[in-house]
């Protein structure tokens, strides 16, 4: 571990820049100068966020205590330790009981910042027993003012924490639009939605998942159901053929079944969707995936099979629907980048929304469509009549812009993190000394358990259900396939007193539902 920094005090000099660390190793603190209305506070936390960002303090470095950073930047101690927790709280430094402050081993920008290049990780692999897929059914949506209560003391998966959401910054954004509004923008026709914020789209997907894409390319929908429903609409004929995941989304069957005759479901493997599998198929027209952070295994298809689909597609003029719904929440590494950004035919279509990223209630989301399908996509768009409002749009390009997305990316994936290594530590302590077996822990909004060998699946959904807690079992998002019984644990909504209360209430499930699997022998499909 480096030796600490700024140990001695030097002088600093505006626009000039400082200091040597001890043993040689040497520290450069740019001095920035305050910028108008910017509080001290303010100025220390962007000191040190850039000399994180640049490499100057790097990852496993330990950072200068408050005190000797006070001495040297001129300032009060309180000033510095404020600086530190919004640090702390964004997931730039962690600190460590008995040592000190160090900056994180992975850093929260690396993917959210547009100068840097997406980087990649290795995909997680899961266990051979391990197969499923994604299931999104949405649950009914929080209010961005929801406080925290009993009913949420459940493990729902695929559900944001609205109450972690800068509402007050919100609000001030929708009424600066509000004001900057004229009544005739109102009404003007733009089928994929407002300029502006389909710019900052197609900036944002640059940075945080390696795409290039152009706005022209970007229409602004509901989220993602209208995203997958619009392109059904758009490519499909009834005689068509769709190739879905099993287990997959529990919606995907209902959102195609109008538009194609022909519903496929594709077993999904330890890489996720099985290419292979997929060859078997003629006819195909189109293919819904989620390659990120699948659902509910949570796997992330590798780059190699990515690859795979893409030639597969191209050589059957197939399209693929990539459907990236949490992919911001990484808490161990960057994502990969998006199967969008590999595909240099122009055969994917990527649907993300914003509604969880900020809060169920905002109903934003967006589509990147290949531009040999932007005509069909404006004329079908146009038929459809818009579905967002212009004062949301340009409220939200404007957060986008001012970097409050990123900020708000940042804190709150600190916070699920923390969440979800609680949990996990629970379910190691419940399982013991059986071994803990999960898929997905890595990123998004909840991860899979597969269930010990003496826990029930049937006793568990009894257990559970005696004590108030809701869970979702992998079984229900199986079409045909039939797979070994795993349970998705949504934890990111659930702040510190819900999961005071829950946890102790599942831990307490598994005992039960362990014993009644003791005296009846276990059930394995």
């Amino acid at each position: 571990m480096s030796k600490p920094l700024l140990s001695r005090r030097p002088t600093v000099d505006a626009g000039t820049r400082t200091g040597t660390g001890t043993g040689g190793a040497p520290f450069d603190l740019p001095a920035l100068p305050l910028v108008d209305g910017e509080t001290r506070q303010a100025w220390v936390y962007r000191l040190l966020r850039e000399a994180i960002l640049q490499g100057t303090l790097k990852a496993g470095m330990r950072v200068p205590s408050s005190r000797a950073l006070a001495q040297r930047l001129s300032v009060a101690r309180s000033t510095v330790e404020v600086a530190f927790d919004q640090l702390r709280a964004e997931g730039y430094v962690a600190g460590v009981v008995g040592s000190g402050t160090y900056v994180s081993a992975t850093l929260p920008d690396q993917f959210l910042r547009p100068e840097r290049p997406a980087r990649t990780a290795k995909a997680v692999v899961m266990q051979p027993s391990m197969q499923a897929s994604m299931s999104m059914s949405l649950e009914p949506p929080r209010s961005a003012t929801a406080r925290p209560s009993r009913h949420d003391a459940t493990f729902v998966a695929r559900v944001a924490d609205a109450a972690l959401f800068p509402l007050a910054e919100w609000r001030s954004h929708l009424q600066a639009a509000a004001r900057g509004t004229r009544l005739r923008a109102t009404a003007e026709d733009d089928a994929f939605g407002a300029w502006e914020l389909r710019t900052e789209v197609a900036r944002y997907l640059g940075a945080a998942r390696g795409m290039s894409c152009d706005p022209a390319q970007v229409i602004v929908v509901a989220g993602i159901r209208q995203g997958l429903n619009l392109a059904a609409r758009v490519l499909l004929r009834a005689t068509d053929k769709v190739l879905i995941e099993d287990p997959g989304y529990a919606l995907a069957a209902d959102i195609f079944a109008p538009f194609a005759r022909r519903l496929a479901p594709v077993a999904i493997d330890e890489a996720g969707f099985s290419v292979a599998r997929a060859r078997r198929h003629a006819g195909v027209r189109l293919v819904h995936v989620t390659p990120a952070h699948q659902s509910p295994t949570g796997v992330t298809m590798p780059v190699s099979r990515r690859l795979e689909l893409l030639s597969w597609a191209q050589e059957r003029s197939v399209w693929v629907l990539e459907d990236d719904y949490d992919s911001e929440f990484n808490y161990r590494s960057a994502p990969l980048p998006a199967l969008k950004s590999l595909d240099k035919d122009d055969r994917v279509i990527h649907c993300g929304s914003f509604n969880k990223t900020m809060f169920a209630d905002l109903r934003i989301g967006y589509a990147v469509v290949p531009r040999a399908l932007v005509p069909d996509f404006a004329a079908a768009c146009r038929a459809m009549g818009p579905s967002v409002g212009l004062i949301e749009q340009r409220a939200l390009a404007a957060f986008m812009a001012d970097g409050g997305l990123a900020r708000h990316i940042r804190r709150t994936r600190a916070v699920y993190a923390r969440r979800r290594e609680r949990v996990l530590d629970a379910l190691r302590q419940a399982v013991a000394p059986a071994p803990l077996r999960t898929s997905g822990e890595h990123g998004g909004f909840h991860f899979t358990w597969w269930l010990p060998d003496d826990v029930p699946a049937d006793a568990l959904a009894n257990e559970v259900a005696q004590r108030g807690l809701r869970l979702e079992f992998v079984a229900d998002c199986c079409q045909r396939v039939q797979v070994a019984p795993g349970v998705l644990l949504g934890d990111s909504a659930l702040g510190e007193q819900s999961l005071d209360e829950a946890l102790p209430r599942l831990e307490a499930a598994i005992a039960a539902a362990r014993q009644s699997g003791r005296r009846t022998g276990p059930k394995r499909p």
